[in-house]
C-alpha cells in the first residue's frame, strides 16, 4: 500500500493491467452481483434530481423498479446503492440491440441531457474506494467476469491506474493523480 494524501492505494493499481472489453463482456458487471452500484450521499440527491431527465433513457422495467423502490436504496448490507430489477440488474441499465448492457445515466450524459456522467463507483470499476476513519482505501476488486479486460490490458500493456485516469481524477483531483504517477514511476524503477 502507498499513501497519497488521505488515501491508501493498493500496489495492484500499478501491477494489474486492465482495459474494459465491452465487446467481450457485454457490460455484464451492471447485471451480475448481489447489490446495486455503491453511491455516496451527494449522488443520492443527484439521482433524485436528474431522474425526470434520464427516464427516457431507461428500460420500462428499470423505470418500474425505480418508481417502486426509489432512485437509491439501502441494500442488505446497509449500504447506499442503486436499485435493482428483480434483485438482478441495476435499474439504470439498458440492453442494446446487440445484447450489450449500458448505463442509461451515461446515455443521457452523452446525449447532453445531464451533466452527471454516472456514479463514481461505476466509473472507477474495477477499483473500489472504502471509507475509514481519517482515510480512504483504494483497492482493485478482482472479478472473473472482467477476465477479458485483464487479457486486453495485458495485451495493450495498460496498467490499471492509467486506464482509470479520468475517473481517478474525477474522484481525487489532478494533483492526487500526478502524485500517483510519481509513485508509479518510483514503484517501477525499484523493480516492483
Amino acid at each position: 500500500m502507498f499513501q497519497i494524501d488521505h488515501t491508501l492505494v493498493s500496489e495492484e493499481l500499478f501491477e494489474k493491467e486492465f482495459v474494459c472489453n465491452i465487446k467481450a463482456c457485454k457490460g455484464i458487471c451492471c447485471v451480475e452481483g448481489d447489490s446495486g452500484a455503491p453511491l455516496n450521499e451527494e449522488e443520492k440527491q443527484i439521482l433524485k434530481d436528474i431522474y425526470p431527465e434520464i427516464k427516457e433513457f431507461l428500460s420500462p422495467e428499470g423505470i418500474k423498479a425505480i418508481d417502486k423502490q426509489g432512485t437509491s436504496v439501502i441494500d442488505f448490507q446497509g449500504e447506499l446503492t442503486t436499485p435493482l430489477i428483480n434483485n438482478k440488474e441495476c435499474a439504470y441499465v439498458v440492453q442494446e440491440a446487440d445484447g450489450t448492457y449500458v448505463c442509461g445515466i451515461e446515455k443521457a450524459y452523452t446525449a447532453g441531457k445531464i451533466s452527471f456522467q454516472k456514479p463514481i463507483s461505476c466509473h472507477l470499476y474495477p477499483v473500489r474506494v472504502k471509507d475509514f476513519s481519517g482515510f480512504q482505501a483504494v483497492n482493485y476488486d478482482k472479478w472473473d467476469i472482467c477476465s477479458a479486460a485483464c487479457e486486453l490490458g495485458k495485451q495493450l500493456q495498460v496498467p490499471l491506474y492509467k486506464f482509470l485516469k479520468e475517473p481517478l481524477i474525477r474522484k481525487f483531483g489532478t494533483e492526487w493523480y500526478e502524485e500517483m504517477e510519481i509513485v508509479a514511476r518510483e514503484y517501477y524503477k525499484t523493480g516492483k
